[in-house]
């Protein structure tokens, strides 16, 4: 239940932001270039929704296998073996997002004492930049989430993209496409 609010709302997080960024960034250039003013606040607001996007991508990116990964050295071992190298690297990634959870809370304290404000809108720096922690507890839950399918045995360690096989599979496909319609069968 938990991961299926999870999965939604984070889709939908990275939705709304494109949506809003893309528009914004639109609506901007069109009042530079055609109206010769701008909104005053839109490159800062699109620059942290970037940050906010990034973050959460990354964290959605662990979930469905989108990051790039090498792992034809994996591929060499035995199940077992591959297992047991994927906990390790699930592992380095959890300790990796701890570490990164601990100093974000510091600097978000640090920032949340001194009171530093945005350039351009009056909202606290620490608000804004709060997606460092947030984002890092995303990504920890996905690494908790795949070091348990591990452990099940659902999974070997990361699933990655496989872009060469993705890419071989399309040209088989076009090939086949192609022999269908030469070959009379339309």
């Amino acid at each position: 239940m938990l991961a299926k609010i999870t999965d939604s709302l984070e889709e939908a997080i990275l939705s709304i932001f494109l949506v809003v960024m893309t528009l914004l960034v639109f609506l901007d250039v069109v009042m530079r270039f055609g109206f010769n003013s701008g909104i005053a606040w839109s490159q800062e607001v699109t620059l942290y929704m970037m940050a906010w996007f990034v973050l959460f991508g990354a964290s959605y990116g662990v979930k469905v296998g989108a990051h790039i990964g090498v792992d034809s050295f994996v591929k060499i071992f035995p199940r077992p073996i591959r297992r047991v190298l994927g906990l390790l690297s699930v592992s380095v990634c959890i300790a990796y997002s701890i570490i990164f959870m601990i100093a974000a809370w510091n600097y978000l304290a640090k920032l949340h004492k001194i009171h530093i404000e945005m350039e351009d809108l009056e909202i606290e720096r620490w608000m804004s930049e709060s997606i460092i922690l947030i984002g890092f507890i995303l990504l920890l839950y996905r690494f908790i989430q795949l070091f348990i399918k591990i452990l099940k045995g659902d999974a070997e360690g990361f699933s990655h993209l496989d872009e060469a096989e993705e890419s071989l599979e399309l040209a088989k496909q076009i090939k086949e496409e192609g022999k269908t319609i030469n070959g009379g069968t339309k």
